[in-house]
């Protein structure tokens, strides 16, 4: 059939490679997240509002989310190699838009861009799950997991720590060379992949929806994860403020050691996976969602004066990015388990979902801050937990049943049986 996947050996992914994707993860992730750490350098540079400079990283990560929706299901119709490199030359053009921004409206624009173009992690972690054997997939995913958090609170101590001393643009200039260098060593190093479909691009984003609509466990993942990242990303967007304003009065370099403390979550992924793998993901679900909960009655005492508050924010946050990424892992295990020719985009209609409560997230986390003070936020962190272990715990069927035999999507008709068996 013209056009149609070929049947090539899948590649292998060994140990080497499983760390340079974790590596891709984590370079290409941070450029959601630094200007977290930044956003009161912006406001004091541009001469704007605090709240309006938390709109750089909102939209970023709406941005991220219809970077997600719209150019991830490419990672199951295009080669995955030259998709990631052209993405992150992209990116790199973006990161340079913004760092030279002297306006809000440019900052904005560009910020929405380099979220749509950094979504590299979305399309390498179902590649990598693919090539994973099936008792490993959880391990696997949890390693790649593992970097993209070391990329997401590190980014903030980069971003924090250089804006401190060279001026908000510096983190966005250093993040588009390292863009460039990442997008060099994946052309060099990448496995060639062939797609598992030649579906148009059009059914490519319908059957994302369809998934969306016929896959019960894909909605219950969305909907867990959804709520989480929501409190993560209030948390995060309202702590720069925190720490900067006048109840601890300290710089952008605080909110990136506070970064620094969470980033021991990354060494929890990898543990996260292994139980998945073991126990399956509810397990994993479970404690994570109890994690969120006991993270925002720790983040209460962030409230406190002087070093207890700091010390007790520091640990708050590590406990939540902890709960958050665990439950990423248990969540990614249970979807990549349900239509292994249609990984990207299944993990398109997850992510997508994910982002876009994650930014309405931000902009309630900066609402909440400038409303109640951080006692608000760690309310509403709560009452997005509570909702989503509530959902936990009235689900119809444990992950052990086996879900009933999903519809057909029409529009993948052209996939080939030996592109249904990679």
């Amino acid at each position: 059939m013209p056009g149609a996947p070929t049947s090539a050996p899948t590649p292998t992914l060994d140990r080497r490679l499983t760390l340079l994707l974790a590596l891709a993860c984590g370079v290409a992730v941070a450029n959601i997240y630094f200007p977290q750490a930044v956003s009161p350098l912006i406001a004091d540079s541009l001469r704007i509002t605090p709240a309006s400079a938390a709109l750089a990283v909102t939209c970023a990560q709406l941005g991220y989310a219809a970077g997600i929706f719209l150019l991830v299901p490419l990672g199951d119709r295009l080669r995955h190699r030259p998709l990631a490199c052209t993405l992150l030359l992209v990116t790199a053009g973006g990161l340079v838009l913004a760092g030279t921004a002297t306006g809000l409206p440019v900052l904005a624009t560009a910020s929405a861009l380099v979220g749509a173009a950094t979504v590299v992690p979305q399309i390498l972690i179902p590649m990598a799950a693919g090539l994973a054997a099936p008792e490993r997939r959880g391990a696997v995913t949890g390693t790649l997991l593992s970097g993209l958090i070391g990329g997401i609170l590190l980014a903030r101590t980069f971003s924090g720590t250089l804006g401190q001393w060279y001026g908000w643009r510096a983190p966005y200039l250093a993040a588009a060379v390292l863009a460039v260098l990442l997008a060099a060593a994946l052309a060099l190093l990448l496995p060639r992949t062939n797609p598992s479909t030649d579906q148009r691009y059009p059914a490519l984003l319908t059957a994302s929806l369809h998934y969306l609509r016929t896959e019960p466990l894909l909605r219950r993942s969305c909907q867990y994860q959804a709520l989480v990242f929501a409190a993560f990303s209030a948390a995060w967007t309202a702590l720069a403020l925190h720490v900067t304003g006048p109840h601890f009065h300290l710089g952008t370099p605080a909110v990136g050691l506070i970064a620094l403390v969470g980033a021991g979550s990354m060494f929890a992924t990898p543990a996260a996976g292994r139980r998945a793998d073991r126990d399956g993901p509810d397990a994993v679900t479970l404690r994570s969602l109890l994690g969120a909960l006991a993270a925002a009655a720790l983040l209460l005492t962030g409230d406190l004066p002087g070093t207890p508050g700091l010390v007790g924010l520091a640990a708050g946050m590590l406990l939540l990015d902890v709960a958050t990424q665990s439950g990423q892992v248990a969540n990614q295990a249970r979807i990549f388990a349900l239509r292994p020719e249609a990984r990207a985009r299944l993990n398109t209609a997850y992510m997508t979902c994910a982002f876009l409560v994650g930014s309405a997230g931000s902009w309630l986390g900066v609402r909440a801050y400038t409303a109640l003070g951080w006692n608000g936020v760690c309310a509403l962190v709560a009452a997005l937990g509570a909702l989503a272990l509530l959902r936990h715990l009235l689900r119809p069927h444990p992950d052990a049943t086996p879900p009933a035999p999903p519809a057909p999507v029409p529009a993948d008709r052209t996939t080939t049986p030996a592109a249904r068996a990679r």
